[in-house]
This record gives structure tokens, C-alpha cells and sequence, in this order.
């Protein structure tokens, strides 16, 4: 999985796509002090080694991809673009709700670790899977700050992957509101509250 939030998942109290302990999105806060960020070369090697990794996934499996390697917001991206007319079978590794996905991003993860000797918080994504769940993740966010914005009640929302979690809470900080997450995965979801709550 993307790591747990507070209850015991990372050592540092952080789940690996950011989200604290308290629940808001963070730098890297590891207890005692910052995590210091990984410089543009080992996340480019990061990328690499994920990418070595997938292309013989894809060679074993049989299925025809792309591999696009990024740095965003401080760590790897990669990505396994579809060829021409490949879409569909590429949609094989990512699940019907992304949980085949989450399990290839921590096996890559493994990869990129055993490899450099580095804790690796690499995000991968499949055909665009991840961009488009994003995309819709900030919508229904929005719509749920306003709710709570309206109203002034707390929202609990549905269970949530820490990736989905990570995406909320950043659409919420931006509307000047405050959330947290609470339960245990899978069951793990963010809550938002009104301002000063």
C-alpha cells in the first residue's frame, strides 16, 4: 500500500505520498527533524531503476507500454503509457479500483530500495489511471468543502487509498479548510472540517 498515515505504517510518521499524521499534506517532518529531500540526480535514478524493473514486468506479462520517467513535487514519477490500441490491456495493471496498481507502485518501490540501499516514495501510474482519478478526487473535494463551508458540519468522506487521501487534503488546506484522517486501511478516510475547528 502508499503507507498508513499515523497508526504505525512509517516509522517517520508520515505515509509516503505526504500526508502527516495530522492529516495535512507535509514536506517530510521525520520525528526530531526534516527529512532532508532527495537531489534531482537519485530521483532520476530512481525513475531508472523503477523503469528497468516495469520494462521486464511488461516483457514477462506481455503487454506493450511506454515508459515515461518525471520528477514531480520531490519525488520519481513513472509512467506506463499506452501504445497505440494497448490501452485496454494495460488496464489489466491497474485493478478495477487501482489496487493492482498500488501493488506494482510498491513492488517498484522494492525495486528502486533493494537496488539503491533508499527508502523510495516513487509514484507510478498506469494509462493514465492515476492522472484521471486525481482529476476526479479534486472535484468531489471541492464540491465537499463547499458543503462544509455552507453548512459548518464536519464531512466524513468514503474510504480512501493514502494517494486519494494525499489529494484530498491538499484540496482541502488550498479552500482554507481543515482535515484529518481517521480509521484504519482499507477503511481509512479523510474527515473535513470547517476553519478553526
Amino acid at each position: 500500500s502508499d503507507g498508513d498515515d499515523s497508526d504505525g505504517g512509517d516509522p517517520d510518521g508520515e505515509d509516503s505520498d505526504g500526508e502527516s499524521a495530522e492529516g495535512g499534506a507535509s514536506e517530510g517532518g521525520a520525528k526530531g527533524g526534516r527529512r532532508s529531500r532527495p537531489s534531482l540526480r537519485r530521483l532520476e535514478e530512481e525513475g531508472e531503476v523503477a523503469a528497468d524493473y516495469l520494462e521486464e514486468l511488461l516483457d514477462i506479462v506481455d503487454l506493450d507500454g511506454d515508459i515515461d520517467i518525471d520528477v514531480e513535487n520531490g519525488r520519481a514519477s513513472v509512467a506506463i503509457v499506452a501504445e497505440e490500441g494497448s490501452e485496454r490491456d494495460l488496464r489489466r495493471l491497474v485493478g478495477s479500483r487501482g489496487e493492482v496498481l498500488e501493488a506494482l507502485q510498491e513492488l517498484s518501490r522494492l525495486a528502486v530500495q533493494a537496488r539503491t540501499g533508499e527508502r523510495s516514495r516513487l509514484m507510478l501510474d498506469v494509462a493514465g489511471f492515476r492522472a484521471a482519478r486525481r482529476r476526479k478526487l479534486e472535484d468531489i473535494a471541492a464540491r465537499v468543502c463547499e458543503d462544509v463551508k455552507k453548512t459548518g458540519e464536519a464531512v466524513r468522506m468514503e474510504p480512501m487509498t493514502a494517494f486519494e487521501r494525499k489529494v484530498v487534503h491538499d484540496v482541502v488546506a488550498d479552500a482554507g479548510l481543515v482535515s484529518e484522517s481517521e480509521g484504519e486501511d482499507p477503511g481509512r478516510r479523510v474527515v473535513v472540517h470547517p476553519a478553526g475547528a
